[in-house]
């Protein structure tokens, strides 16, 4: 797949997530099969550039490329301000939040809010295609609520105003997460437009990638969720696509070298005290299911120390290997 001037190496996206698409996690990911990993969202309000939060979402400091920086905002002269300023600070590639469904988000008339508005969304896609030198994308959902779906008036708007390639999540704004993401909005679309298409929403498997991808005929695929505490996901689906054969089930000893890879990241990006606690969450993911799993997080969610939480992380994965754990 192609954005603009940038081959990708496979067609597996890490999708932007608010708190958890981080530094640390892209790059694992990215190391672990992702071709893309898209940041965190940033507000394209300028008052909040100089925000502690804003200029750790913004740091992409020893990432591979190409680097992608999602903004979020409603007013295109503004968009378009922030655009050349993230440019400017090393995006490769801009993409457009219009899929937050977010309360908080919408309440502005940003994200998925702005699916109500299609006039308005030509005029912040065409303002920020013209504001850079780089390609814009565009990460959106399938309309404001199941009455409403607009995804193929929003994808020729889109392709008419310059967007490179768009990403379109199975749901409306309506839907929040409930239920299962649809693929026929992702399929009209790639229909209906000429730019590579990125079907995304509930891609939690192998299997199920590749339904996806035969189904709605995208030129890629973007995981989200299911990357959680998980994310040699990219591998396993990267390896299903080429080979037709699943991946065995990591052992417990891989899966502790590879969350202390994460942890350690975490500590370093965040620092010894929110480190630890940026970390509880990803604990979480990453021992879900597994025997004694909720006793041990309700004892690793009290550790303060980047020692401690480390040490715990040992002796849990210890107990796996063990008879009547997780088999190895």
């Amino acid at each position: 797949m192609q954005i603009g001037p940038h081959r990708l190496e496979n067609n597996l996206i890490l999708a932007p997530m608010a708190g958890i698409t981080d530094r640390p996690f892209r790059q694992l990911c990215r190391r672990l099969g992702a071709a893309l990993a898209v940041s965190e969202m940033v507000s394209a309000n300028s008052v909040l550039w100089g925000h502690r939060k804003t200029q750790r979402r913004l740091d992409h400091r020893g990432e591979t490329g190409p680097i992608v920086v999602q903004i979020l905002g409603a007013e295109p002269a503004a968009m378009a301000e922030a655009a050349r300023r993230y440019v400017d600070l090393g995006a490769d590639i801009i993409d457009i939040n219009m899929g937050c469904p977010a309360k908080k988000v919408c309440r502005v008339a940003a994200g998925s809010a702005l699916l109500r508005d299609a006039a308005l969304v030509g005029r912040i896609l065409e303002t920020v295609v013209r504001a850079v030198g780089v390609p814009v994308t565009l990460k959106m959902r399938t309309g404001w609520s199941p009455p409403q779906r607009n995804a193929v008036r929003i994808a020729r708007i889109a392709e008419q105003s310059g967007i490179a390639a768009l990403a379109i999540h199975g749901r409306t704004r309506a839907c929040g997460y409930a239920g299962r993401a649809e693929y026929d909005s992702a399929r009209a679309v790639k229909a209906a437009v000429g730019i590579p298409v990125i079907a995304n929403g509930d891609i939690d498997s192998p299997a199920q990638a590749e339904f996806v991808l035969d189904y709605t005929n995208a030129d890629a695929i973007m995981i989200g969720r299911a990357a959680r505490g998980h994310p040699w996901i990219f591998d396993e689906v990267k390896h299903y696509l080429t080979t037709g054969d699943r991946l065995p089930p990591p052992s417990p000893a891989w899966i502790l070298v590879t969350l202390l890879e994460h942890l350690r990241s975490l500590h370093e990006f965040y620092g010894a005290h929110l480190g630890v606690r940026v970390a509880r969450k990803h604990i979480a993911w990453y021992t879900k299911g597994w025997p004694g799993g909720a006793g041990f997080r309700r004892e690793i969610n009290n550790t303060n120390s980047t020692e401690e939480q480390i040490d715990q992380l040992e002796r849990f994965f210890e107990r796996q290997a063990r008879p009547g754990g997780m088999a190895a």
